[in-house]
């Protein structure tokens, strides 16, 4: 055909349905824009706080709260709430099961488990949860008989306390002040009842050191040994032995123990001790010199008296 000239629509325009339809990508939306907020002062953030409804009721509450608790601390009734429940931390521990039910103590041979338990401070009013073990362990030390000690918390409820003693090895007494002592001669722990009775005794300054010498005087007096009471140190020299029936044997200051042991033989053959004397004195050699009791002595000078007296004579 001349003269036509031909317009090519796109298909969507020409509605034409067998035309492939173009796809179109979508532009993503970009997000609006925010106008930024102008900041707000110091001033207006303390207004607005303010002006808040409620905040007079809360600021009133907390004011109350404070003042009671400041009352509570201030009138000591703190201290005696936190002396009769515990702390609120450990009673806070204890609801959830974390209190001090039971304590185990091993290790003890003099000490009693109520003298360890008083020593460590550990109460039912504590919790395992917050217990300072090392601070327990630091307060059992303190005992003069606790060479060591070890405390161990087992959770939920449970401590473990065991102690190493320090071996008692005799009883020393100076200036009245009776003394437990190790083998060293350091002192333990005072005399408090009867459960060192079975030590040996020493007394005097510088006793304390020497008790091995002691021992070995008292082994030596045999069949003797069992009625020495003590063993007494004089001028930090020699040693005086104290029996039983109040008889003092003053002992050499060299071959104490060759001494003892012929008084022994002489206990044995004529029952020297036990006559009716004082004090037997064996400090010079190859000498003994027995001294009478004032009883005994009295007896003798008055049947030294009748004596005496002429036959038929006044009295």
């Amino acid at each position: 055909m001349t003269g036509a000239i031909a317009v090519l629509l796109p298909a969507r325009l020409k509605g034409d349905a067998t035309a492939q339809d173009v796809p179109v990508q979508k532009l993503a939306r970009r997000p609006a824009l925010r106008r930024r907020a102008p900041r707000r002062t110091l001033g207006a953030h303390l207004t607005h706080l303010v002006t808040r409804r409620g905040f007079g009721i809360a600021l009133a509450a907390i004011f109350l709260s404070a003042s009671v608790s400041y009352g509570f601390v201030r009138g000591g009734h703190f201290d005696t709430f936190a002396a009769e429940a515990g702390r609120p931390a450990d009673i806070f521990a204890r609801l959830f099961g974390f209190g001090v039910s039971v304590v185990a103590i091993s290790g003890q041979t003099e000490l009693q488990n109520a003298e360890i338990l008083d020593a460590s401070g550990v109460t039912s009013r504590d919790s395992v949860l917050f217990l300072d073990a090392q601070a327990v362990r630091q307060r059992i030390k303190a005992l003069p008989l606790v060479r060591e000690a070890t405390v161990r918390k087992l959770y939920p409820d449970q401590l473990v306390i065991a102690v190493t003693e320090r071996v008692p090895y005799a009883l020393w007494q100076l200036d009245g002040e009776v003394s437990v002592i190790a083998a060293d001669g350091k002192a333990i722990d005072q005399m408090r009842d009867q459960r060192f009775t079975r030590l040996p005794f020493v007394v005097g300054e510088g006793a304390n050191e020497r008790v091995a010498d002691y021992l070995k005087i008292s082994e030596a007096a045999g069949e003797l040994k069992s009625r020495i009471t003590a063993g007494v140190l004089v001028a930090q020299r020699r040693w005086n032995l104290k029996l039983s029936n109040g008889v003092e044997i003053r002992l050499p200051e060299v071959d104490a123990e060759a001494a003892v042991a012929r008084l022994a033989e002489l206990s044995r053959s004529s029952k020297l001790p036990d006559k009716d004397i004082s004090s037997i004195d064996m400090r010079m050699p190859g000498r003994i010199v027995v001294r009478l009791s004032e009883e005994a002595a009295a007896q003798r000078l008055e049947a030294r008296s009748k004596k005496a007296r002429p036959k038929g004579g006044a009295a």
